[in-house]
Parts: structure tokens; sequence; C-alpha cells
């Protein structure tokens, strides 16, 4: 049991770690927990062996999980489905090139230029034809986009790319059995039976119990991350549909949601995002950076030149259009998850698996930092937000 409490300290010192510099150097919590996680991973491998840092423990696995899971959640809770009716051209537009441009142009680079196998190429494609829900959403709670119609596309945007992702990895490669169907029946069920429910439990005891509405989400949650596991798909996908049908309830119930999202931020994402750093492996990067190179110029590259024009059919600024393009060129929980997912079904190899995760986390970083310091459209921030994000922790949370 000792040893189990000093991991977790220890990760949460690196959590720790990760605040103070990201407060000084202003930049997004989670992006500086991936590189603290990458250079975590690569001393603990270096000094002390492999997995000595302790993150393929199942009890930590499933902190990081819960991590992806909730913030997922939260992603979703946060959309408007006002601005989806009124941006519905917009969003479908943008998400669906943001998924075909760097799935077509990333398959046909990983193909041709890198002589991957076909299926190991389709592979590839679905890897980083993503954007990171997780990321995105990090960076629009700290910068407060997410309470502006600006943001709230993105995200709506950021959802049509990864289901679309979700769509074609399924159809490619997901075996299609009794299972599935049972999944998608409860899934539907779900999005019918959800907001009542959820409203009941709030009008019967809601403010009389001790945060049952939190308790009552993490149920849902779980419970169908589980159902979505044993059918073969992924957790995370349901998490955005619980989110996304309970929006119009969290835009009337700020409190539970400053429950778990200090639960989420505070506790769980943490382990999520350095766990993701610390896969990283520095030698096999450094052994082949050319390939590492062209696959990031691949996906980032690809989604630019398909975005770019696209977006600007709906953002006229300049500012603006590169930062709504570089969040879209953003990568990491949906990429990850289709890595590891082709690593074990024997559709990549090893030494692929390692640079698709790579580049997912490289584009986690680089296009996130380049819009955030270049390219952030404070225009558009809601008003006295700048200060209070200069004033504030860069996860976008005070104490509470």
């Amino acid at each position: 049991m000792e040893h189990i409490y000093f991991i977790a300290s220890l990760w949460l010192s690196l959590a720790v770690l990760s605040a103070i510099v990201a407060y000084h150097l202003r930049i997004s919590i989670a992006l500086v927990e991936i590189c603290v996680g990458i250079i975590a991973g690569a001393i603990a491998t270096n000094y002390f062996g492999a997995n000595s840092l302790g993150n393929n423990l199942e009890w930590l696995k499933f902190l990081a999980s819960a991590g992806a899971i909730f913030l997922t959640f939260l992603a979703g809770a946060e959309l408007d489905p006002k601005v989806i009716k009124v941006k519905w051209k917009e969003v479908l537009i943008v998400g669906t090139v943001g998924f075909a441009a760097p799935f077509l142009g990333c398959a046909a680079i990983a193909y041709y230029l890198l002589g991957w196998s076909t299926q190991a190429s389709l592979l590839a494609g679905v890897a980083l034809s993503t954007t990171s829900m997780a990321v995105v959403y990090a960076v629009m709670l700290e910068t407060g986009f997410n309470k502006t119609e600006f943001g709230k596309g993105i995200l709506a945007s950021c959802f049509i790319n990864d289901l679309g992702t979700v769509i074609v990895l399924g159809l490619l490669f997901a075996p299609f059995t009794y299972k599935t169907l049972v999944f998608v029946v409860v899934t539907v069920a779900l999005v019918f039976s959800l907001p009542p429910l959820t409203s009941f439990f709030t009008k019967m005891y809601g403010n009389r119990t001790a945060a049952i509405r939190v308790k009552w989400i993490s149920f849902i949650l779980f419970a169908m991350g589980a159902l979505a596991i044993w059918s073969g798909s992924e957790a995370v996908l349901p998490a955005y549909i619980a989110g996304m049908v309970l929006a119009e309830f969290s835009s009337q119930n700020h409190a539970w949601i400053r429950r778990l999202r200090s639960l989420t931020v505070g506790l769980l994402t943490p382990f999520y995002f350095i766990r993701a750093g610390s896969f990283v492996s520095l030698p096999a990067l450094f052994s082949a950076p050319l390939i590492f190179v062209v696959l990031l110029l691949g996906k980032v590259g690809t989604k630019i030149f398909g975005l770019y024009p696209i977006i600007g059919l709906f953002r006229q600024e300049s500012k603006e259009r590169w930062y709504y393009t570089l969040m879209m060129s953003t990568g990491l929980t949906f990429g990850t998850i289709s890595a590891l997912y082709g690593f074990s079904h024997g559709i990549v190899t090893e030494f692929q698996y390692s640079f698709l995760v790579m580049v997912v986390i490289g584009s986690a970083v680089i296009p996130t930092a380049i819009a955030n310091f270049k390219f952030l459209p404070k225009h558009l921030l809601p008003v006295g937000a700048e200060a209070k994000r200069k004033a504030s922790p860069p996860d976008g949370l005070s104490e509470e």
C-alpha cells in the first residue's frame, strides 16, 4: 500500500510543478503537464528502468482514463445548443473538412513516402485526423473562450471532427457485433432519458444532499464507459454525448459544474496529461527524427491547407482564422486512443505506434502554443477575461 501512496504523491508533485511552471510562463497547464510527463518519463526510464514511473499501473491507468472521460464530458457540457443551431453550417463544414483533409493526406504520406502497409497507413490517417477535445477545452477554459460563441463554435467543430474519426475507425477496423448494437441502442436511450432524469434528481435532491449530481453523473459516465469498452468502442465517446445532451441543463446549474471541474482539473487530468507525455520515447525520436517531422508536418499542414480557406468563409479577421485553424490542428485524446487501438490489434508496429503517439502529442503542444502566443484574438474575449486570466491560475480555476 505504501508503494501506491508513494507513486501517487510523486505524480501529484509533478502536477504541482506543472501548475507553478504554467503560472510563470502563462501557458496552458495541460501543455505543461504533457511536457513534464515527457521529461519525467525520460529521466525515470534512463536512470531507473522502464515503467519505473508507474505509468502502466492499473489504478493509475484508471485515474488517467477517468480524467479523459470527465474532461470530455465537461467539453460537451460547454456546448451551447442555441449556438450550434445558429452555426450548424459552419460546425458541420469545418468539422468534416477538419477530419477528411488530414485523414486522406496523412494516409497518403504514410503509404507513399514512408512505405507503410495499407492498413497501417489508414490507421495513421485516422490517428492523425483528430482534434483534441481535452486540450482545446482546457485552453478554452483558460482563456475564457468557453463562454463565447467563438469558443463554443470551435468546440462544436472539434466534436464533428472527432465523430468522423470514431465512425471511420469503426468502419475500417472495429468488428460490428451484437455488442455494437447494444451500445448504440443504450446510447440512443441515454440521449433521450438523461436530461429528464438529471432534472428529476436535481429537483428532488439537489442542494439537499452531498453533491448528488456529481455522484449521478459519475455513475453514468463510468457505466457508459464500461459498456463502450465492452462493445469495442471507447469510453470518451459516450462521455462527450452525455455532456452534449446536458449542455442546456449545465448552463442553468453552475454550482455542480464547478465542483466537477475542480475534481477533474485538480485531481484527474494531471494523471492523464502527464501519463500521455511519459510514453514518448526520446531515443526513438532521435533515431529517426525525419519520420516525426514528416508526419507532424503532414498532420498540421493538411489541417491548415484544408481548414484555413474554409474557416475564411465564416471568419474574416486574420487572427480569428489562424486561431481557429490551429486549435483544430491539435490532437491528443482520440489520436492516442486510435494509435493504441492499432498497436494492440497488430495493425501498426511498436515503432510506428511510437511515432504516431509522439506526433499526436507534438500536435497538442506546437499548434496550441503558436495560437496562444501569436494569434490569440483578444478582442473576442469576454469583458475582463484577459485581466482575470493574467491574475488567475492558468487552468482557469480559482480556489473554490
